[in-house]
């Protein structure tokens, strides 16, 4: 499941976000004030997307940044001196004063791209299964016919690759089609 989790120092700050977040049909799963709430609402979801402030009582949004799973994105809303300093690799940021506009086109941006890349890894997922399938087959055939063991197999298709350029699933194709 994925969400958008607020955290701000102040509740006030939090609250004002998640209301304006919730208005425009966002849903938000927690709204905290310390670092270590923040990272535990993590732990309900599958992805998502930490919108939060510099600094809460227990720590800086760096210190968040580097204990978050790697399927959350982080959108850091700071002063223009902050931002300006330099963050975090991979951080979204919006200067303040916020402006309504940025925040729900950020993170609709940052939405769109978390689901078109866990929809990529779905799709290189499938086609890993039966690229594995292809490739069993393709050796399969080559024990069969050249008498070769599996190991002998697999080197035979890894030249195969790299003299003609062709990826282990397309090889796999080519030994498929000439001696199936």
């Amino acid at each position: 499941m994925a969400g958008v989790v607020v955290l701000f120092g102040k509740v006030q700050e939090a609250a004002a976000i998640r209301d304006l977040l919730v208005k425009r049909g966002y849903d938000v799963s927690a709204t905290c004030t310390l670092g270590a709430q923040a990272l535990s609402a993590l732990d309900d979801l599958d992805r998502g997307i930490v919108v939060c402030g510099y600094k809460y009582a227990d720590m800086i949004y760096s210190g968040l940044w580097a204990q978050l799973p790697r399927e959350f994105r982080m959108l850091l809303i700071a002063g223009s001196g902050v931002i300006e300093e330099g963050v975090e690799e991979d951080v979204v940021t919006l200067p303040m004063p916020l402006k309504v506009a940025d925040l729900t086109a950020t993170l609709d941006m940052m939405l769109s791209t978390m689901e078109r890349q866990r929809k990529k890894e779905r799709a290189v997922r499938k086609r890993g299964i039966s690229d594995r399938a292809l490739l069993d087959e393709a050796k399969s055939v080559l024990m069969g016919r050249n008498h070769m063991s599996e190991q002998e197999a697999h080197r035979y298709m890894q030249k195969s690759c790299m003299e003609s350029g062709r990826g282990m699933a397309e090889t796999a194709k080519v030994i498929l089609t000439l001696m199936g």
